[in-house]
């Protein structure tokens, strides 16, 4: 039984095509509408994506199509990389695609598309011209912070394939919003390279990467602060390809970058580090990946210790609040949410790698144990650092220095744990 609906969308685009369009929607006649096609395609996609639009709100995005038969367009080299096909890609790709776009991010974003791609009658003065741009920018900046959080999301959780429709959406409004040679892209390409790469595209993360370098290049007063963050996908990107020397020549440049913006002992150089000591630690160079993990846990460790301690300070000048607290400022959390997701990912990378080392350092693990045991305590899991705070005492209490055993103590009281019921 054919949907009304998606045969109304159909003739409306038939007839706002025009003759040249009308062709488009015949069974088996894409081929042939090349010539003289550019005009018509531009009128009849926007019309029948308004309608698809609607149709996909309603949750049946399969039933989106612009033919007549069950598969979506595939058109010819010229017109498929016209901009409005490019922009909307459920018009040229196929099912799956389809499917991986909306349970990525479209589905997030579909109410948000209508405002900004229906057509408003135009302004009759100055005023509200500048209120819709206003307007339209502050839309674009939102569904690129949506998009792009959720990609950050997916490619954190191992789900690579599937943060590459969201980290496109960020890209393509950032292009809209921003201009295509843009600072403000970077983020974008690299989080795309960081996506395809994971998922096994090493071609196409190769070309986001060359766009983010190109930009960077063509803008002098680019920070090392977004630098640093370049040359430690181009890292990333080289050690995946195999090629470790090449990697590590990027890494350095992360942590010199990261450094210099953020100081030698910043949990931001510190991830330059981490990546060298996996590449050493590939290459069986263990005594350098030790030394560089040893470099990672001390900059985690102060860092969380800080953290803690400017928490404390927060909740003793307001004795009604706690950790437990729900409706706390955002300003006032210690860490972002990246912040906790690569501290966790790190320093338990790290706990495995001293566990299972032939030659044991109890000290260098009990620090990862008390980093880990904070970091925990931060994000509220109480049972996890009390178990990692208690496996860490149990360690320093037998080294002959325990200067890290008056902090680990004041965190096994906040977490009600008495250091002498260890013993």
């Amino acid at each position: 039984m054919r949907d009304k609906t998606q045969d109304g969308a159909r003739e409306k685009a038939q007839d706002e095509a025009g003759p040249k369009g009308r062709d488009l929607f015949k069974p088996n006649c894409v081929g042939s509408c090349v010539s003289g096609l550019n005009e018509a395609l531009t009128s009849a996609v926007t019309v029948a994506w308004q309608e698809s639009t609607m149709l996909l709100c309603r949750g049946i995005p399969e039933r989106v199509k612009v033919q007549r038969t069950n598969k979506a367009i595939a058109l010819p080299d010229g017109i498929s990389k016209h901009p409005l096909i490019a922009l909307f890609p459920y018009f040229v790709s196929d099912k799956d695609h389809q499917k991986a776009d909306w349970v990525s991010i479209h589905k997030q974003i579909c109410q948000l598309l209508i405002p900004i791609r229906t057509s408003l009658p135009c302004p009759t003065i100055e005023r509200e011209r500048k209120h819709g741009m206003e307007q339209l920018l502050r839309r674009q900046k939102y569904i690129i912070d949506v998009a792009y959080s959720t990609a950050q999301q997916l490619v954190w959780a191992g789900k690579h394939e599937e943060a590459r429709p969201a980290a496109l959406h960020a890209l393509r409004f950032s292009i809209e919003a921003y201009g295509s040679d843009s600072l403000q892209l970077v983020p974008a390409y690299l989080l795309l390279a960081e996506a395809s790469t994971g998922a096994g595209h090493l071609p196409e993360a190769s070309k986001y990467l060359s766009q983010a370098e190109w930009i960077i290049l063509r803008t002098p007063e680019c920070s090392a602060a977004v630098q640093y963050r370049l040359h430690r996908s181009l890292g990333l990107f080289c050690a995946a390809k195999g090629d470790f020397e090449e990697a590590l020549y990027h890494l350095a440049n992360d942590v010199y970058l990261a450094a210099s913006a953020f100081g030698l002992k910043s949990i931001e150089a510190s991830g330059g580090y981490f990546h060298m000591a996996d590449i050493f630690f590939r290459q069986n160079k263990a005594d350098i990946a030790h030394s560089l993990y040893a470099e990672v846990t001390s900059a985690w460790h102060s860092f969380l210790l800080k953290s803690l301690q400017a928490q404390q300070q927060v909740l003793q000048s307001r004795p009604g609040m706690s950790v437990f607290t729900e409706d706390r400022d955002v300003s006032e959390e210690p860490m972002t949410e990246a912040q906790q997701v690569e501290g966790i990912r790190v320093l338990n990378a790290i706990l495995d790698i001293r566990e299972q080392a032939p030659t044991q350092q109890p000290g260098e693990t009990a620090r990862v144990l008390h980093a880990l045991a904070v970091l925990h305590y931060l994000l509220t899991d109480m049972p996890k650092a009390r178990e990692l705070g208690l496996k860490a005492f149990a360690l320093v209490k037998h080294l002959p220095q325990q200067e890290s055993l008056e902090p680990l103590g004041h965190l096994l009281k906040l977490l009600n744990v008495e250091p002498s019921s260890t013993k």
